[in-house]
């Protein structure tokens, strides 16, 4: 729900979608043919590879480069790898994509679930990223200050997405078992669960303390999360995991929870598919299965110059192929028909103020978005608070001219990361 100010000077009001009362459970969509899934792009030699086309794999095996690399992924299906290809994704994340082809008949991966009876962070770093919520062990080993405080996230990111309060609302008893997990393999006692006010007493059952978090929009993005819940402002450029805190989405937890508890790693995603007319739809599919096979179970067709969304309309990221599959972060999909898109422009910044006005990091975006244009990337991060940007997106929505203000932020942070790399690989 948008509320718009009578003159225009008020930010408007953007609230987070509803979970309605009553939700129906998910479509469940199996694979037709194929998944595919996406391994991130390793420095070890090919000729390292650990597997290969016309290789058997089961359900639940874990596929990586190397026995020495933290770099893997798990098969969400049993069946035969048809192809392996290298797969270019936005702003030069390099993955290499795994075809397999699905057999009828499923076989379980035992190793994951010979360590199950005694869970370790070793256990979870090893095997349980890239599940559904796409959880990250990451913050626990690798942060300067240790983590002393888990928030696990009942809300959901961005707008129309209701994922992760369908978690809190069916799989609590997961999401319990999955908190004491997490309390007992990294020693953090300080469990936060953030909900909307109509999950309030949803999640008082998953034994962590409960807070509620505001329903307009960016209010559950983490850096502003921070400052509500826990009154610490992050400052430019860092993450909350160098302060300490570490996010995990409801989803995550749920999964860390069946996984010990069942012995078996989900592979499952539930997210939430927004079709051409905007009607909304939970639905639950294999990871890596094609979107196509999705559109397909709904009837959706794909026309020229219609656009496919992955994420929320606010920070979701379009892709160019229905081939393209689902993900243990994917938590929806948006169809929308050529006719009603909201296209942008290379008209010039009019200085009208309202990308200012509705900055929750109070950045002055009229004035980083014309070095941003101008490619001056350096100069927009020392003088005009590049790093403050929380990524939001609302200078986006609320721009006149229909500039791509997000996405030249996103571009820039991409191209400075990529050239401060740079130069500390030849310091």
């Amino acid at each position: 729900m948008i509320k718009q100010s009578f003159i225009g000077l008020a930010k408007p009001q953007i609230e987070y979608e509803v979970l309605v009362a009553g939700q129906p459970e998910p479509q469940l969509i199996q694979p037709s043919e194929k998944i595919t899934l996406f391994l991130e792009k390793s420095p070890v030699p090919n000729d390292s590879i650990l597997f290969n086309v016309g290789d058997k794999v089961k359900t639940g095996q874990k596929l990586s480069y190397s026995a020495d690399t933290d770099t893997y992924v798990i098969a969400s299906v049993t069946g035969t790898i048809s192809s392996i290809s290298a797969f270019a994704g936005d702003y030069g994340k390099s993955h290499t994509a795994i075809s397999v082809d699905v057999d009828n008949n499923e076989e379980l991966d035992d190793q994951f679930a010979e360590l199950a009876a005694n869970p370790t962070l070793d256990t979870a770093r090893n095997f349980l990223s890239g599940m559904p919520g796409n959880p990250s062990f990451k913050a626990f080993s690798e942060t300067a200050e240790s983590i002393h405080t888990i928030i696990i996230c009942g809300v959901d990111r961005d707008l129309l997405i209701t994922t992760n309060q369908y978690a809190v609302k069916t799989h609590i008893k997961a999401i319990k078992n999955g908190i004491g997990i997490l309390k007992q393999i990294t020693g953090v006692d300080n469990i936060l669960m953030t909900v909307p006010q109509h999950l309030m007493q949803d999640a008082i059952a998953g034994n962590a303390q409960v807070r509620v978090v505001d329903s307009e929009y960016p209010a559950t993005l983490p850096h502003l999360m921070m400052q509500s819940l826990l009154d610490q402002v992050v400052p430019a450029g860092k993450r909350p995991e160098e302060m300490g805190v570490c996010f995990l989405s409801a989803e995550a937890v749920a999964s860390i929870g069946r996984a010990f508890d069942e012995g078996r790693i989900p592979v499952t995603k539930t997210l939430t598919l927004v079709d051409k007319n905007g009607d909304k739809s939970l639905v639950s599919t294999i990871i890596g299965t094609p979107i196509s096979d999705i559109l397909n179970t709904y009837g959706i067709t794909l026309h020229e110059k219609d656009r496919l969304i992955i994420g929320g309309p606010m920070t979701g990221s379009a892709v160019y192929s229905e081939d393209y599959p689902v993900q243990a972060d994917t938590d929806a999909i948006i169809v929308q028909d050529s006719e009603n898109l909201d296209l942008v422009s290379d008209y010039p910044c009019i200085n009208c103020g309202d990308c200012v006005r509705i900055c929750p990091a109070n950045i002055p975006i009229n004035m980083l978005v014309r070095f941003l244009e101008a490619g001056q990337y350096e100069e927009a991060a020392d003088q005009y608070d590049l790093y403050s940007c929380i990524d939001c997106g609302l200078c986006s929505y609320v721009c006149v001219s229909k500039m791509p203000v997000f996405h030249y932020i996103k571009l820039a942070k991409y191209e400075l990361g990529r050239m401060h790399a740079a130069e500390a690989m030849n310091a």
